[in-house]
């Protein structure tokens, strides 16, 4: 990926850090704080599939400031935006997409315990691995190869060995419909890493920072309106309008 030919080393380093750093919280942060909330007696699922993807207006920041930092330098022929309507049509999709795998992760987490999710959606690597290898060609690896087959392997043993850490209360129609959508999210987000990768190969642009944070915002905007329409035709909307009234009349 090619960075704005402007920006020192200092900065690419930096703004890679910090992506990783907002990312590795995020990716363990996120189930955990998901996983409280059914546990403490949350049932929505589409309002935890909603808030993966919710904070999308946050993006402005970099973008407003990566605006900011051209219009110095280049006065009013700085753009606004990069890109082009083939990547956003690409963008769309796959944030749709992303939406679909919002509501599959999230219900379940609703499901199974925290640790059970989290090794499930590791597996996601041998996903991606094979969906890189027919969208993109990317090559298999011994490393990638073993590391599929272990992650493939962990997610048997659970599937066969569900009993000791099956929440209490939970059917087992209920325990392996959970299991079921989890590994389908994984799968799905396997798809979606090598379509983004897919996305970057056919810009026709150069993918600068700034284009891949427009790229992200598309992406987040309509995976989160497609949970919206989830919330909608599920009510969620309306619960969480009568329970502040339904406190107050207590």
């Amino acid at each position: 990926m090619e960075i704005d030919q402007n920006v020192n080393t200092k900065t690419k380093r930096a703004l890679l850090l910090l992506n990783a750093v907002l990312l590795a919280v995020g990716q363990c942060g996120g189930p955990l704080i998901m996983r409280l909330y059914f546990i403490h007696g949350g049932k929505r699922v589409w309002l935890s599939s909603w808030l993966e993807t919710g904070g999308w207006p946050i993006i402005f920041l970099p973008l407003a400031a990566a605006y900011h930092r051209r219009r110095r330098k280049e006065g009013s022929a700085a753009k606004i935006f990069f890109m082009k309507l083939p990547v956003f049509v690409a963008a769309t999709v796959i944030g749709i997409i992303t939406g679909v795998d919002d509501y599959l992760y999230a219900y379940g987490v609703a499901r199974l315990p925290a640790s059970t999710t989290a090794l499930i959606i590791a597996s996601q690597l041998a996903f991606t691995a094979l969906f890189a290898f027919l969208l993109v060609r990317q090559k298999f690896t011994t490393y990638s190869i073993n590391a599929v087959a272990l992650l493939t392997v962990g997610a048997g043993v659970l599937a066969l060995h569900s009993s000791g850490d099956r929440p209490k209360g939970e059917s087992d129609r209920e325990y392996f419909l959970g299991f079921f959508m989890t590994v389908a999210a994984a799968a799905l987000y396997g798809l979606v890493l090598p379509m983004v990768e897919l996305t970057y190969k056919r810009a026709k642009q150069a993918i600068t920072y700034t284009l891949v944070m427009e790229i992200q915002l598309v992406m987040c905007f309509f995976a989160t309106a497609f949970c919206t329409v989830g919330m909608l035709i599920n009510d969620d909307f309306k619960v969480c309008l009568l329970s502040p009234l339904s406190s107050l009349s207590l």
